[in-house]
Protein backbone atom coordinates (compact mmCIF):
# COMPACT_ATOMS: atom_id res chain seq x y z
CA UNK A 1 0.00 0.00 0.00
CA UNK A 2 0.90 3.47 -0.75
CA UNK A 3 2.26 5.85 2.21
CA UNK A 4 0.68 9.35 2.65
CA UNK A 5 3.61 11.29 4.15
CA UNK A 6 4.91 14.83 5.21
CA UNK A 7 8.22 14.82 4.04
CA UNK A 8 11.23 17.35 4.70
CA UNK A 9 12.84 18.48 2.16
CA UNK A 10 17.11 18.00 2.27
CA UNK A 11 18.72 19.48 -0.56
CA UNK A 12 17.26 21.24 -3.89
CA UNK A 13 20.02 21.39 -6.76
CA UNK A 14 19.53 23.75 -9.28
CA UNK A 15 20.71 22.40 -12.74
CA UNK A 16 19.91 24.98 -14.89
CA UNK A 17 17.17 27.76 -14.92
CA UNK A 18 14.78 24.97 -15.97
CA UNK A 19 16.20 21.71 -13.84
CA UNK A 20 16.28 20.82 -10.31
CA UNK A 21 16.62 17.61 -8.32
CA UNK A 22 14.89 17.92 -4.94
CA UNK A 23 15.63 15.24 -2.08
CA UNK A 24 12.75 14.71 0.47
CA UNK A 25 13.47 12.78 3.89
CA UNK A 26 10.88 9.65 2.77
CA UNK A 27 12.76 6.48 4.63
CA UNK A 28 9.11 4.38 4.26
CA UNK A 29 7.96 5.55 0.63
CA UNK A 30 12.35 4.48 -0.18
CA UNK A 31 12.29 1.18 1.11
CA UNK A 32 8.98 0.44 -0.67
CA UNK A 33 10.09 1.59 -4.01
CA UNK A 34 10.71 0.00 -7.17
CA UNK A 35 11.65 0.98 -10.29
CA UNK A 36 9.51 3.02 -12.83
CA UNK A 37 7.48 3.69 -9.69
CA UNK A 38 6.18 7.63 -8.51
CA UNK A 39 5.21 9.57 -5.92
CA UNK A 40 2.04 12.13 -6.12
CA UNK A 41 3.55 15.87 -4.58
CA UNK A 42 1.28 18.80 -3.38
CA UNK A 43 3.76 21.19 -4.71
CA UNK A 44 2.47 23.75 -1.40
CA UNK A 45 0.54 24.11 1.52
CA UNK A 46 -2.14 25.98 0.19
CA UNK A 47 -5.05 25.56 -2.37
CA UNK A 48 -3.12 26.80 -5.60
CA UNK A 49 -2.26 24.38 -6.96
CA UNK A 50 -5.08 22.11 -5.50
CA UNK A 51 -3.96 18.75 -6.63
CA UNK A 52 -0.38 16.81 -6.59
CA UNK A 53 1.48 16.50 -9.35
CA UNK A 54 3.57 12.66 -10.54
CA UNK A 55 7.00 12.56 -10.14
CA UNK A 56 9.38 9.46 -10.92
CA UNK A 57 11.21 8.68 -8.33
CA UNK A 58 14.87 9.73 -9.36
CA UNK A 59 17.08 8.26 -6.86
CA UNK A 60 16.86 6.21 -3.71
CA UNK A 61 18.84 8.08 -0.97
CA UNK A 62 20.79 5.62 1.89
CA UNK A 63 22.22 6.89 5.28
CA UNK A 64 26.24 5.77 5.79
CA UNK A 65 25.05 1.83 7.24
CA UNK A 66 22.74 1.94 3.75
CA UNK A 67 19.53 1.85 4.86
CA UNK A 68 17.15 3.96 2.64
CA UNK A 69 16.77 7.30 4.05
CA UNK A 70 14.94 9.37 0.98
CA UNK A 71 14.35 9.91 -2.77
CA UNK A 72 14.77 12.18 -5.15
CA UNK A 73 13.13 13.75 -7.92
CA UNK A 74 14.62 15.46 -11.09
CA UNK A 75 11.87 18.64 -11.77
CA UNK A 76 11.73 20.63 -14.73
CA UNK A 77 10.14 23.92 -14.53
CA UNK A 78 7.00 24.30 -16.34
CA UNK A 79 4.09 25.36 -14.77
CA UNK A 80 3.23 26.72 -11.37
CA UNK A 81 3.48 23.80 -9.74
CA UNK A 82 7.17 22.48 -10.99
CA UNK A 83 8.02 26.45 -10.42
CA UNK A 84 7.03 26.16 -6.73
CA UNK A 85 9.55 22.54 -6.54
CA UNK A 86 11.94 24.39 -8.39
CA UNK A 87 12.14 27.38 -6.04
CA UNK A 88 12.10 25.37 -2.65
CA UNK A 89 14.55 25.64 0.04
CA UNK A 90 15.39 23.04 2.60
CA UNK A 91 13.47 22.16 5.71
CA UNK A 92 10.05 22.81 3.93
CA UNK A 93 7.50 20.44 4.09
CA UNK A 94 5.80 18.44 0.98
CA UNK A 95 3.21 15.79 1.18
CA UNK A 96 4.08 13.10 -0.48
CA UNK A 97 2.11 9.96 -1.62
CA UNK A 98 4.21 6.61 -2.80
CA UNK A 99 5.22 4.67 -4.28
CA UNK A 100 2.80 4.00 -7.12
CA UNK A 101 2.16 2.58 -10.28
CA UNK A 102 3.23 -0.46 -12.25
CA UNK A 103 6.96 -0.40 -12.35
CA UNK A 104 9.45 -2.16 -14.99
CA UNK A 105 10.61 -5.46 -15.23
CA UNK A 106 14.72 -5.85 -14.75
CA UNK A 107 15.89 -8.79 -16.90
CA UNK A 108 18.43 -10.92 -15.98
CA UNK A 109 21.72 -11.95 -17.80
CA UNK A 110 22.53 -12.93 -20.62
CA UNK A 111 19.36 -10.50 -21.69
CA UNK A 112 21.13 -7.01 -22.24
CA UNK A 113 18.80 -4.04 -21.09
CA UNK A 114 18.62 -0.25 -23.67
CA UNK A 115 17.29 2.19 -21.45
CA UNK A 116 16.11 5.59 -23.85
CA UNK A 117 15.72 8.73 -22.55
CA UNK A 118 15.11 12.10 -23.32
CA UNK A 119 14.75 15.24 -21.17
CA UNK A 120 12.89 14.61 -17.71
CA UNK A 121 12.36 10.93 -19.05
CA UNK A 122 15.59 10.19 -17.66
CA UNK A 123 14.03 10.23 -14.10
CA UNK A 124 13.00 6.19 -13.99
CA UNK A 125 16.80 5.34 -14.88
CA UNK A 126 19.01 5.91 -11.89
CA UNK A 127 16.84 3.35 -9.78
CA UNK A 128 16.42 0.51 -12.99
CA UNK A 129 20.02 1.13 -13.26
CA UNK A 130 20.71 -0.26 -9.84
CA UNK A 131 18.33 -3.14 -10.19
CA UNK A 132 20.17 -4.13 -13.09
CA UNK A 133 23.76 -4.14 -12.40
CA UNK A 134 22.76 -5.85 -8.65
CA UNK A 135 21.34 -8.85 -11.24
CA UNK A 136 24.64 -8.50 -12.98
CA UNK A 137 22.89 -7.34 -16.08
CA UNK A 138 25.09 -4.26 -17.73
CA UNK A 139 22.62 -1.20 -19.21
CA UNK A 140 24.03 0.99 -22.24
CA UNK A 141 21.44 4.57 -21.60
CA UNK A 142 20.78 6.41 -25.23
CA UNK A 143 20.06 10.23 -24.01
CA UNK A 144 18.79 12.49 -25.83
CA UNK A 145 18.54 16.44 -25.43
CA UNK A 146 18.53 19.61 -28.08
CA UNK A 147 22.18 20.00 -26.74
CA UNK A 148 24.53 19.43 -24.48
CA UNK A 149 23.62 21.44 -21.62
CA UNK A 150 20.15 19.74 -21.59
CA UNK A 151 22.36 16.54 -20.79
CA UNK A 152 21.80 16.67 -16.77
CA UNK A 153 23.09 13.97 -14.57
CA UNK A 154 24.99 12.13 -16.92
CA UNK A 155 27.52 11.52 -14.03
CA UNK A 156 25.14 9.58 -12.26
CA UNK A 157 24.88 6.77 -14.61
CA UNK A 158 28.72 6.61 -15.54
CA UNK A 159 29.50 6.53 -11.57
CA UNK A 160 27.31 3.02 -11.85
CA UNK A 161 29.44 2.46 -14.85
CA UNK A 162 26.27 2.38 -17.80
CA UNK A 163 27.72 2.60 -21.33
CA UNK A 164 26.01 6.00 -22.39
CA UNK A 165 25.44 6.85 -26.52
CA UNK A 166 24.34 10.69 -26.83
CA UNK A 167 22.28 12.35 -29.46
CA UNK A 168 22.03 16.41 -29.82
CA UNK A 169 19.96 18.05 -32.16
CA UNK A 170 22.82 20.54 -32.19
CA UNK A 171 25.50 18.25 -32.66
CA UNK A 172 27.25 19.76 -29.38
CA UNK A 173 27.77 15.93 -27.82
CA UNK A 174 27.28 12.94 -29.51
CA UNK A 175 25.36 12.28 -33.18
CA UNK A 176 23.21 15.19 -34.58
CA UNK A 177 20.08 14.27 -34.41
CA UNK A 178 17.41 12.71 -32.36
CA UNK A 179 18.39 9.56 -30.21
CA UNK A 180 16.53 7.13 -32.87
CA UNK A 181 19.04 7.94 -35.09
CA UNK A 182 22.01 5.63 -33.08
CA UNK A 183 19.35 3.31 -31.52
CA UNK A 184 18.98 2.21 -34.59
CA UNK A 185 21.96 1.77 -36.04
CA UNK A 186 22.81 -0.61 -32.87
CA UNK A 187 19.34 -2.62 -33.42
CA UNK A 188 20.92 -2.84 -37.16
CA UNK A 189 23.79 -4.27 -35.68
CA UNK A 190 22.36 -6.21 -33.17
CA UNK A 191 22.60 -10.43 -33.48
CA UNK A 192 19.05 -11.59 -33.49
CA UNK A 193 20.16 -13.48 -31.01
CA UNK A 194 20.72 -11.22 -29.04
CA UNK A 195 18.07 -11.11 -25.62
CA UNK A 196 17.19 -7.49 -25.66
CA UNK A 197 14.71 -5.45 -23.90
CA UNK A 198 14.73 -1.64 -24.48
CA UNK A 199 13.06 0.39 -21.73
CA UNK A 200 11.98 4.13 -22.73
CA UNK A 201 10.86 7.21 -21.27
CA UNK A 202 10.15 10.49 -22.43
CA UNK A 203 8.42 12.56 -25.24
CA UNK A 204 5.52 11.01 -26.47
CA UNK A 205 6.78 11.61 -30.38
CA UNK A 206 10.25 9.92 -29.13
CA UNK A 207 8.47 6.44 -27.45
CA UNK A 208 5.93 5.75 -30.27
CA UNK A 209 9.47 6.29 -32.90
CA UNK A 210 11.18 3.72 -30.00
CA UNK A 211 8.32 1.50 -29.93
CA UNK A 212 8.33 1.29 -33.88
CA UNK A 213 11.75 0.57 -34.19
CA UNK A 214 11.36 -2.54 -31.58
CA UNK A 215 8.31 -3.87 -33.34
CA UNK A 216 10.60 -3.62 -36.57
CA UNK A 217 13.18 -5.69 -35.14
CA UNK A 218 10.89 -7.53 -32.71
CA UNK A 219 12.73 -6.90 -29.64
CA UNK A 220 10.32 -6.13 -26.18
CA UNK A 221 9.88 -2.66 -25.30
CA UNK A 222 8.43 -1.05 -22.30
CA UNK A 223 7.81 2.14 -21.82
CA UNK A 224 6.54 4.96 -18.96
CA UNK A 225 4.00 7.01 -20.25
CA UNK A 226 3.80 10.92 -18.84
CA UNK A 227 0.68 11.24 -18.71
CA UNK A 228 -1.22 13.96 -16.35
CA UNK A 229 -3.02 12.21 -12.90
CA UNK A 230 -5.33 14.26 -10.62
CA UNK A 231 -4.95 11.51 -7.94
CA UNK A 232 -2.27 8.04 -8.64
CA UNK A 233 -4.79 6.24 -7.19
CA UNK A 234 -7.06 5.47 -9.97
CA UNK A 235 -9.68 7.09 -9.52
CA UNK A 236 -10.69 10.23 -11.51
CA UNK A 237 -9.48 8.66 -14.86
CA UNK A 238 -7.59 12.24 -15.86
CA UNK A 239 -4.75 9.77 -16.68
CA UNK A 240 -6.40 7.54 -19.17
CA UNK A 241 -4.47 5.71 -22.77
CA UNK A 242 -5.69 4.38 -25.75
CA UNK A 243 -4.26 0.26 -25.28
CA UNK A 244 -5.31 -3.03 -26.49
CA UNK A 245 -4.86 -6.09 -24.81
CA UNK A 246 -3.89 -9.73 -26.93
CA UNK A 247 -6.60 -10.49 -29.90
CA UNK A 248 -8.83 -7.40 -28.06
CA UNK A 249 -10.01 -4.32 -29.41
CA UNK A 250 -8.91 -0.91 -28.14
CA UNK A 251 -10.02 0.41 -24.94
CA UNK A 252 -9.23 3.20 -22.28
CA UNK A 253 -6.79 2.21 -19.46
CA UNK A 254 -5.89 4.34 -16.57
CA UNK A 255 -2.02 4.69 -16.46
CA UNK A 256 -1.57 5.37 -12.76
CA UNK A 257 -3.07 1.84 -11.76
CA UNK A 258 -2.31 -0.30 -15.33
CA UNK A 259 0.74 1.83 -15.59
CA UNK A 260 3.07 4.10 -16.15
CA UNK A 261 5.30 1.41 -17.69
CA UNK A 262 3.33 -0.57 -20.29
CA UNK A 263 4.14 -2.97 -23.22
CA UNK A 264 5.12 -0.33 -25.81
CA UNK A 265 2.89 -2.45 -28.15
CA UNK A 266 -0.09 -2.20 -26.20
CA UNK A 267 -0.40 1.18 -26.88
CA UNK A 268 -2.55 2.42 -29.58
CA UNK A 269 -0.19 5.24 -30.53
CA UNK A 270 -2.04 6.83 -33.28
CA UNK A 271 -5.08 7.65 -30.45
CA UNK A 272 -2.17 8.99 -27.73
CA UNK A 273 -2.06 12.64 -27.77
CA UNK A 274 0.97 14.46 -27.37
Amino acid sequence: MPLDIDAAVLSNRRLSDDYSVLALAAPAIAAAARPGQFVMLKTSRGMDPLLRRPFSIFEVLRDAHGAPSGITILNKRIGKGTALLYEVEPGARLECLGPLGRPFEPVDPPAEAWMVAGGVGLAPFVTLSEALIARGTAPTLFYGARRAADLHCADLFERLGVTIVYATEDGSRGATGFITAPLGAALDAAPASLDLRLYVCGPTPMMRAVAALAAAHRRRCDVSLEQVMGCGMGGCYSCVVPARDAGGPPHHTRSCIDGPVFDAARIVWEALAH
